[in-house]
């Protein structure tokens, strides 16, 4: 009995580490799960697949168009008309039958179909951007969130190294506290600061909670898998060019810029098909009739005849209250404001990038900051600490040591990420 309960302890055991399987990601794998998994991604994808679909309707304008066509009509009864004993000109046939085969095809519209069809083909060409814009903010998200997570658990591990120095000091007082060379009130000061930094930790840890769902639910993990990121937050890689160099490089790779060109070509092109309202449209309709009785064959006769019909038509409208000209105005308007949109999307990449690069060149500073900041702090509290061993240092002291060395890790592991996280930014920015 005791045995099998030893086996089927081991199993369970091994189907919870299976279900609590780690998941490791790198920042590449983290962007290529998100998006895989992003809902935003996806519906710019369906709009891009609509905007296709337009095109097509558009393109299959410019073809014939066939379509068959039945009936049967009820009338009612005539006296039949025609030459006694010779020719009956017109029977009474209360029972119609039609059977057609129509096509039409517009020959000549003034290229409105066409205009058309090349705005449609620009909208289409601006929906694969405004896919691949998405695809970049949906990238800076997931960085975003993976860093986040990066920095708070390296601040859970700054707090907890932080926590063990200030353990340490304080069985060092109450040791000292024993042998009567301290007062209480040093060991109280103590515990106060512990205390402090023990809520500095469950703050710390929560926020890497917090920050891990987050980071689960964008690149589409269970909400209870674990998972470990590769990247450390250590100094990122970070060339840093001429701004107008940057400037250039983001007008010729934003995907949103590329969306609004598309859609100013667009506009052209509906003005042009407005315009061609002006013209006039030559559409030729042809058939193949079988009826019973045909109209189109004389005299009317009870019985299945075939026919067929050629037509050329021509349509100008000579006055229609100025809609044409209200319709090329709309357009002509709204082309203007994309022009204008335009230009003040110019001047924001020019800001933006420029605000990203100095935001990248400032977190870098700061790491170089913090890093002379942490060296001195640490090289401070071990001469501090050792003096304090010697008698020479006071419990304060080293409290405000280990305040300070902790303030100290806390500035560069911000800096750190405010760096990966300007780079992120920038790449962003330049359309990366």
């Amino acid at each position: 009995m005791c045995r099998s309960l030893i086996v089927f302890a081991a199993f369970c055991a091994g189907s919870v580490v299976a279900r609590a399987q780690t998941e490791t990601l790198t920042l590449d794998e983290a962007i290529a799960r998100g998006l895989a998994a992003s809902h935003r991604v996806a519906e710019a994808g369906a709009r891009q697949e609509a905007a296709e679909a337009v095109e097509d309707q558009r393109q299959a304008a410019a073809m014939p168009l066939t379509s068959m066509q039945a009936g049967y009509t009820r009338t009612n009864h005539v006296v039949p008309f025609g030459i006694p004993g010779e020719l009956l000109i017109y029977p009474d046939v209360p029972d119609n039958y039609r059977w057609r085969i129509d096509l039409q095809w517009s020959i000549y519209n003034g290229g409105r179909t066409s205009a058309l069809t090349r705005a449609a083909a620009a909208e289409a060409d601006a929906a694969v951007q405004d896919r691949e814009t998405a695809r970049v903010d949906v990238k800076l998200e997931i960085a975003r969130a993976y860093w986040a997570v990066i920095t708070a658990r390296t601040a859970v591990d700054v707090v907890g190294q932080a926590l063990a120095r200030m353990e340490a000091h304080l069985v060092d007082v109450r040791n000292q506290l024993n042998v009567g060379l301290v007062p209480p009130s040093d060991v109280l000061s103590v515990e106060a600061q512990h205390a402090r930094q023990q809520l500095l930790l469950i703050e710390a840890r929560n926020l890497a909670e917090t920050t891990g769902a987050e980071f689960r639910r964008i690149v589409g993990l269970a909400p209870e898998m674990p998972f470990e990121l590769e990247d450390r937050i250590d100094t990122p890689s970070t060339p840093s060019p001429e701004v107008a160099s940057l400037v250039e490089a983001a007008r010729a790779n934003r995907t949103d810029r590329k969306a609004l060109e598309s859609r100013l070509d667009a506009l052209g092109e509906r003005v042009a098909a407005a315009q061609a309202g002006r013209l006039p449209e030559v559409v030729t309709v042809a058939g193949y009739d079988l009826a019973n009785p045909n109209p189109h064959i004389f005299p009317r006769q009870e019985v299945w005849k075939p026919s067929f019909d050629v037509s050329v038509n021509l349509t100008w409208a000579l006055f229609d209250g100025g809609r044409v000209r209200a319709q090329v105005a709309e357009v002509a308007a709204n082309r203007r404001a994309a022009v204008e949109r335009l230009r003040e999307f110019d001047d924001s990449i020019d800001l933006e990038v420029r605000q990203r690069a100095a935001d990248l060149a400032s977190a870098e500073a700061a790491i170089t900051a913090t890093d002379v900041a942490v060296r001195s702090a640490a090289e401070a509290r071990r001469v501090i600490a050792d003096r304090f061993a010697a008698g020479v240092a006071t419990n304060t002291d080293v409290i405000d040591a280990q305040v300070v060395l902790l303030q100290a890790e806390l500035d560069r592991t911000r800096a750190l990420a405010n760096a990966h996280l300007a780079v992120a930014r920038l790449d962003r920015a330049l359309g990366r």
